[in-house]
């Protein structure tokens, strides 16, 4: 069974993200949790503040969250009422980075699946600054959808790799279990300087393909210094309708969700990226 965690600040972004998730997991027995966290809230409405004592205001809130909540509950049952799906919402009066934890661990998440922008929708940057504390920070796949992106069936997967990250089987199992039902092709891109792997990264390779078996895998290799460039132009010359990039210690994602400003991210992202964390998890 699968088990997708679906944060929402109740925007259109966060809605386009979870429709686009019932559409992608519609062949799967999958449960949803679809959860917003707001505590910040509670001290973002001065106004609300000034007047009413915190114990009350949290109500307030608390109230209209579920209501929120049971609102979109509605609307998926006319859109979506698929026999192989069940649901859960979540109103937590927490923060969302902790919330997404919480339940991440208690629930043992498969995939989380959010919006790349939010409320705020600036457009100036890859992603919003929820989106990528959840892509930075917590334990888990994370599926980010790009505002106003129609649904369009996964059928050629861009997955750049340097062959040098011992994978991790559960993972890539989900990667293979994502694209299966669509007979999805996945390419494995190896930017390199060099023409050979080395041992170490033609194990890694090896053991990519074992655990994608059940999938079409080309293994392509391209020269360029530029990383971000190379994924670029290999996604403007083919017809890519999903991103699949590892989040770990000194990889290219790191390199590049880790810098001083969001705004100075270079790699602009208008297709579904899926973020792998390469962690363990049982």
């Amino acid at each position: 069974m699968r088990k997708v965690l679906i944060p929402t600040d109740f925007s259109e972004n966060a809605m386009n993200a979870l429709k686009y998730a019932l559409e992608l997991f519609k062949y799967e027995k999958s449960v949803f949790y679809i959860m917003h966290a707001y505590k910040d809230e509670i001290y973002e409405d001065q106004d609300l503040m000034s007047r009413e004592t915190m114990n009350d205001l949290t109500k307030i809130i608390s109230n209209r969250t579920e209501s929120k909540l049971a609102t979109i509950l509605e609307e998926l049952k006319e859109i979506s009422p698929n026999p192989r799906h069940t649901y859960h919402t979540i109103a937590s009066n927490n923060l969302l980075l902790d919330e997404t934890d919480k339940i991440v661990d208690s629930e043992n998440i498969d995939v989380i699946v959010i919006g790349t922008r939010g409320k705020t929708d600036d457009r100036r940057l890859t992603f919003g600054t929820r989106t990528l504390q959840v892509l930075k920070y917590v334990q888990c796949p994370v599926l980010a959808i790009p505002k106003d992106y129609k649904y369009n069936q996964p059928k050629h997967i861009l997955f750049p790799t340097d062959y040098l990250i011992p994978y991790k089987r559960r993972e890539l199992k989900l990667l293979c279990e994502l694209a299966s039902p669509y007979r999805a092709k996945i390419d494995l891109l190896h930017v390199s300087k060099t023409k050979n792997l080395s041992l170490r990264q033609e194990d890694n390779q090896n053991f990519i393909l074992e655990e994608l078996h059940k999938t079409e895998v080309s293994s392509v290799t391209t020269y360029d210094r530029n990383k971000v460039n190379a994924i670029y132009t290999y996604i403007k010359e083919h017809p890519i309708d999903m991103l699949v990039m590892v989040n770990t210690r000194h990889s290219f994602l790191e390199n590049i969700l880790f810098q001083s400003t969001i705004d100075k991210i270079s790699l602009y992202i208008d297709i579904p990226f899926l973020a792998l964390q390469n962690i363990r998890r049982y």
